[in-house]
């Protein structure tokens, strides 16, 4: 095979990796149990209870069932339920934020939780990890639902204009491949 034949099928085989990349680094989230409790832990605690929101700061550590989030800080919107305690509502993280499942780790400068639609969004250098597979942008959005992770390459979702640092508003990515004995 020639080697420019042999470049275009990479670059091809490329596109169609990162076109798909996405959803198969987050599929493992479809699993994740929505339900289950949120534990946070951090150095130091303000509850705002007129604003029915508290706020988190210094090593904060959420975790939910096999998923954690790191974070500087973290503020937790919640329904105050008459009689019955608080509902969480939605966490909203800032400060080079880690979010890890058992088989994905994605990093970003801020983080919003939205507990009620299962959602997680991710702005800032967004980075997306599983094994040797890497893929970059702007923003992230995993469906908590159904594991479905899109990955814009601006952090306002590819709006005309708009540049996320280090990727020059585009989505890169790197995949690995099988590996073959050279004859």
């Amino acid at each position: 095979m020639s080697p420019m034949r042999s470049r275009l099928i990479m670059a091809s085989t490329a596109g169609f990796a990162l076109a798909l990349s996405a959803p198969v680094l987050a599929q493992a989230l479809a699993n994740h149990n929505t339900n289950a409790p949120v534990d946070v832990e951090a150095d130091r605690i303000e509850v705002q209870d007129r604003a029915d929101r508290a706020i988190f700061s210094g090593n904060v550590r959420v975790r939910q069932s096999d998923l954690t989030m790191n974070a500087a800080r973290l503020t937790v919107a919640y329904a105050n339920q008459r009689g019955s305690g608080v509902d969480i509502e939605r966490l909203d993280a800032a400060g080079g934020v880690t979010v890890r499942s058992p088989s994905e780790t994605a990093r970003g400068q801020f983080a919003i939780y939205d507990l009620n639609r299962r959602q997680i969004t991710m702005v800032g250098g967004v980075v997306l990890e599983q094994g040797a597979n890497v893929v970059r942008g702007g923003r992230l959005v995993i469906d908590l639902d159904s594991g479905r992770a899109i990955v814009d390459g601006s952090a306002a979702g590819r709006a005309p204009g708009t540049v996320s640092s280090g990727t020059g508003g585009r989505v890169t990515g790197r995949f690995s491949v099988p590996q073959r004995k050279n004859p």
